[in-house]
């Protein structure tokens, strides 16, 4: 058998030193070495054989960083490896670091990528074992997103429409022992408000917290949130182009939404119901002309069939445990962070490849960052990191 580890990492904007990434936003060169040596040694620590990367702005900084996680795991198996006892060695055969050295670094930029102040940040995958073909980049869409409503009882009530994602989609297809598994790493947008700048304006006059505009404030949350759940369709459309080719898939990313969200149920798909044939068919032909047991089995396989479920919660289910975040943000823990896997890995299906016999949440450096105490607060990750350990059969 198999076993291969799959990790998130938000690295909170990965840059070189002395380069503004936003207004009035760089690192010193020692707030570089600092971030560069805690991004190291959690990836030394966390050893996965796939990660995705969010908010990466350039790849040189990543390959530095992968690069001395290589040197720092190379001193560790020579420092810490057992003697030549064969029992012990097994013992310690997990803790073992394996180099990335030259393996593949795929980097998608973000095509809004601008001047000094002006950047905005990539998505990035490291795979150990390569690619089985070229990694995609998904942003500008080609045709546009068009969302349109309608009145309730019919009539057009005017539409949504996005042109491009507010950051790429990177898809790898990666061989794993005898499977090619579809591997996306998203980054949709944040929940932070979008706000219109009258013609003219310095700035929107929302974001004037002496000014304090609520309802404004509120159409500004509207807005993101109508981006993110466009974002999330559009990798929704992604993952069901593959499972219709019954190619095994697992989204990685910063979804910006915890599990529980119309974001994570546009990209997961909905929950089957138990049974169906208590309801009446669409057009039914009297009070009790309802779906059979039959048809109601094969409305669960439909659903069913291209369905992602979240490590975390398949985590919670096996252990009984609740204790997963990666965020915090106003005194609030959330889980932002998502690892989903589609039916291929579910550990209650005969004919799965594989499944997860591992979950690991490394959050213990997170703090709430609102909060001006917080320590190191840009020189660690403002968000945790999440990895799924995966047996294939």
């Amino acid at each position: 058998m198999t076993t291969f580890t799959i990790a998130t990492f938000n690295a909170q904007n990965l840059i070189g030193p002395d380069r503004e990434y936003y207004r009035f936003e760089k690192y010193s060169s020692v707030e570089h070495a600092w971030k560069q040596d805690w991004l190291a040694d959690q990836l030394t620590r966390m050893n996965p054989d796939i990660v995705g990367f969010q908010e990466i702005f350039e790849p040189e900084p990543l390959q530095q960083v992968i690069a001395l996680a290589d040197r720092r795991g190379e001193q560790s198996n020579a420092a810490g490896q057992p003697g030549a006892e064969p029992g012990r060695k097994a013992i310690h055969r997990k803790q073992r670091y394996d180099s990335y050295g030259e393996t593949a670094l795929a980097f998608a930029p973000n095509i809004a990528d601008s001047g000094p102040g002006e950047r905005r940040p990539g998505v990035a995958i490291l795979s150990r074992f390569g690619f089985a073909d070229q990694p995609q980049s998904i942003q500008l869409l080609d045709p546009p997103v068009d969302v349109p409503f309608h009145h309730l009882g019919g009539g057009d009530a005017g539409s949504y429409q996005i042109r491009r994602l507010t950051r790429p989609i990177l898809k790898a297809r990666i061989p794993v022992g005898d499977h090619v598994v579809t591997v996306f790493n998203a980054h949709l947008k944040s929940r932070l408000g979008e706000f219109v700048r009258p013609h003219g304006a310095r700035f929107s006059p929302e974001i004037d917290l002496l000014d304090y505009d609520p309802a404004g404030r509120a159409m500004g949350a509207l807005r993101s949130g109508l981006r993110r759940m466009s974002e999330a369709w559009v990798l929704r459309r992604l993952v069901l182009d593959e499972l219709a080719l019954d190619r095994p898939v697992i989204v990685l990313g910063d979804l910006n939404d915890d599990d529980r969200s119309a974001t994570h149920e546009i990209i997961c798909g909905e929950r089957p119901l138990p049974d169906y044939s208590w309801m009446r068919r669409p057009t039914p032909q009297g009070p009790d002309d309802r779906y059979t047991a039959a048809e109601s089995e094969q409305i669960r396989e439909a659903i069913d069939r291209v369905r992602l479920q979240a490590a975390a919660q398949l985590f919670m289910r096996k252990s009984l445990r609740d204790m997963v975040y990666t965020a915090s943000f106003a005194g609030v823990y959330q889980a932002l962070d998502a690892i989903l896997l589609s039916r291929h890995f579910d550990p209650d299906r005969a004919d799965r490849i594989g499944e997860m016999i591992h979950f690991g949440a490394y959050n213990d450096h997170i703090t709430d960052g609102a909060e001006p105490q917080s320590p190191a607060a840009r020189i660690v990750s403002d968000h945790g990191q999440i990895m799924a350990h995966i047996r294939l059969r």
